[in-house]
């Protein structure tokens, strides 16, 4: 613990700075071309709340963007855009623990992310450029309907991983998914993972949509890919979400990476939150072995769907 908080203290410090010479614009008395130091202060609370929500995403297994783009909108005020945008950037950081973990594991399946990441890298860039042309009141209801749709998913459905692998994918899937070899995964622990190797054009397809809806809403795509390695590809679901979180992490770097390059991130926001997430992801992961899986998934659903339908409601019935 301690060891996290000196390193969010260091992220702390390399927001602020990187803040102070790219600018910023939005609250505060900002001084041209300097960090609104105002507007950071201001907003100390988005330090606490950020360690709540990455503990919370982290021992549930969802994606962060989840909590804080519609955090970002609703809580700090921010556009949809600058909203999308920091939370995507909060995620890379927020990540950093759980990718280095699966990594230094050895269970990650690069051939198949490989794949994934093809259609994943380009689509989540378009989107992430859609994501500051469309009108900021679209913008909303697609983020809206989104959380909607995923509060349904995850009430109805059961989580990825208490899936039987190959159970739901179909005389034909399961007939595409066989006969191409197998795949040996050889963990640093010494467990060996051995499946067939799965049929790629689905997966690129069901990934460069989820990477397209993670530009232009921030979330979308751990889901789609985890959910699609355990119950089409068969693959363990050790493997399976080590492979989603390698993905996601390249792919929201690069839509984090457009959407600082096309509008100016906010930096005092940020400045509190990826300290936050640094801190919340540690105690997530040791946390989320104590929770129980189905439980999470269920309150996290109605959590979801709640603010889908505020969003909607503030934004077309109320306005």
């Amino acid at each position: 613990m301690r060891r996290s908080l000196g390193t969010a203290l260091v992220a702390v410090g390399v927001v602020v700075t990187a803040g102070t010479a790219l600018g910023s614009t939005g609250g505060g008395s900002a001084v041209p071309g300097g960090f609104p130091m105002d507007a950071f202060l201001a907003h100390w609370w988005v330090f606490p709340a950020s360690i709540v929500f990455s503990t919370v995403a982290l021992a549930s297994g969802v994606s962060g963007a989840l909590f804080f783009s519609p955090f970002f909108m609703l809580g700090v005020g921010l556009t949809p855009s600058q909203a999308i945008g920091a939370g995507l950037l909060t995620e890379v950081f927020g990540m950093g623990n759980g990718l280095r973990s699966y990594v230094k594991q050895q269970v990650v399946d690069f051939q198949t992310a490989k794949w994934l990441l093809a259609g994943a890298v380009p689509a989540v860039v378009v989107g992430a450029f859609a994501a500051h042309y469309v009108d900021p009141q679209i913008l909303k209801g697609i983020f809206g309907v989104g959380l909607v749709a995923l509060g349904g998913f995850l009430v109805y459905y059961d989580p990825p991983e208490e899936c039987v692998p190959g159970e739901c994918e179909g005389e034909f899937l399961r007939e595409k998914n066989s006969g191409r070899g197998k795949t040996t995964i050889e963990s640093a622990d010494g467990e060996t993972f051995t499946y067939d190797t799965c049929w790629r054009p689905p997966g690129v397809a069901l990934s460069t949509v989820g990477a397209f809806v993670t530009g232009l809403i921030s979330a979308g795509l751990p889901e789609i890919i985890t959910t699609q390695l355990i119950v089409r590809c068969r693959i363990p679901p050790r493997v399976a979400v080590a492979t989603s979180v390698f993905v996601l992490a390249i792919a929201a770097g690069a839509g984090a990476l457009v959407h600082a390059l096309t509008a100016t991130p906010v930096w005092y926001i940020v400045a509190w939150s990826i300290p936050g997430v640094v801190i919340g992801g540690t105690v997530g992961t040791r946390v989320g072995k104590y929770v129980p899986s189905d439980l999470m998934e269920v309150g996290l659903g109605v959590v979801f769907g709640f603010v889908g339908l505020l969003i909607l409601v503030t934004e077309f019935v109320i306005a």
